[in-house]
């Protein structure tokens, strides 16, 4: 690949020039510009993002924030990875690049945990990072309130922050988990439990809620022993689908959080020798492949996963340019029904 050097001395400029073409154009007159751009295009010349970051005081890396110790298995659910794709395609299209941030797992190395937020926010500042996106892994959320009062912008996923040049995106947990309880309800289940999220987990908690405020304006009581912990993956809804099923009183219907656990709890069920949806009703959340490929179909709640990451690179996005702060963003969901349910 070529250098800056030898793209100026072949358009007859300096390499300063060639320098200001990619760092300020505005500098550089539209003749000299185009035809610099021209040749670093012809001999594919990509500008050293190192030394770019140096000159400008901020380079096209935007920073992803998120807990990747090995105890978190996160990398791996099906809906962080839609999300995630959404994300890095629509910074891509601003000419913006995602880096991944060591986290605690890797804290000797880089001088930073989420435990030491103040690490991230002067590696941030060290490597003129445009910004952070902040993935809450379930009990990070004390930390992003540094970040948030730092004056870097960002953008947190599933976290309420408030800062200067901070905001966040979430969908409407609430109102989705809701839908869904809503639905059994028609459906005629009044033993409806609930396999929740992580403890302390921000979309868990408001999920907990539109399944209790579904309930209440139905008139049904809610029950303590109906509520069962998970953590969004799929082995903690079979443990807790052994747990509800082991009741002298067990659901007809049960709410997932998620569809990794609602698959879980399918397989339990089915284990347990029961018919789904004919002895038990089944709801999940999130709509990721699995839930329209697995028998029954699993009803679940839709949420817009590559539309969350958009929105995200929108905002981070407004903040760098100086645009005016987005407030959260909150996105809709929707109930798509199949046949876990019956009915």
């Amino acid at each position: 690949m070529a250098t800056g050097r030898e793209i100026a001395q072949l358009c007859g400029v300096s390499v300063a020039t060639v320098s200001r073409v990619f760092n300020q154009p505005g500098t550089v007159n539209e003749e000299t510009r185009e035809r610099v751009l021209r040749v670093a295009k012809e001999l594919d010349y990509r500008p050293n993002e190192s030394a770019r970051a140096l000159s400008t005081k901020q380079s096209t890396m935007i920073g992803l924030v998120w807990d990747t110790d090995h105890r978190r298995p996160g990398w791996r659910h099906p809906y962080l990875q839609d999300l995630l794709i959404g994300l890095k395609s629509a910074l891509s299209a601003h000419g913006y690049h995602l880096l991944m941030l060591a986290t605690s797992g890797d804290a000797r190395e880089v001088g930073a945990s989420l435990a030491d937020p103040v690490g991230y926010v002067n590696m941030t500042r060290r490597h003129h990072l445009g910004g952070l996106v902040l993935i809450d892994s379930g009990s990070d959320a004390k930390a992003f309130e540094t970040f948030a009062q730092s004056g870097v912008p960002c953008v947190a996923l599933d976290v309420a922050v408030e800062g200067p040049r901070a905001t966040y995106v979430t969908s409407d947990n609430e109102g989705g988990a809701w839908s869904a309880v809503r639905h059994l309800l028609s459906l005629g289940h009044s033993r409806i439990a609930t396999i929740t999220g992580p403890v302390g987990n921000q979309p868990s908690r408001a999920r907990v809620s539109g399944y209790r405020r579904a309930l209440r304006e139905a008139g049904v009581a809610s029950r303590d022993d109906y509520v069962v912990s998970g953590d969004f993956y799929r082995a903690s809804g079979t443990a807790a689908m052994h747990r509800l099923l082991a009741l002298d009183e067990p659901p007809t219907a049960v709410f997932a959080a998620s569809d990794e656990m609602a698959v879980g709890a399918l397989l339990a069920a089915r284990a347990a020798g029961l018919q789904v949806p004919r002895d038990l009703a089944l709801v999940g959340f999130d709509d990721i492949e699995v839930a329209s490929v697995v028998e029954p179909a699993l009803t679940t709640v839709s949420q817009d996963k590559p539309g969350f990451g958009v929105a995200a690179a929108k905002a981070i996005m407004a903040m760098i340019t100086g645009a005016e702060k987005e407030g959260p963003l909150v996105l809709p969901t929707t109930l798509v029904v199949r046949g876990s349910c019956g009915g």
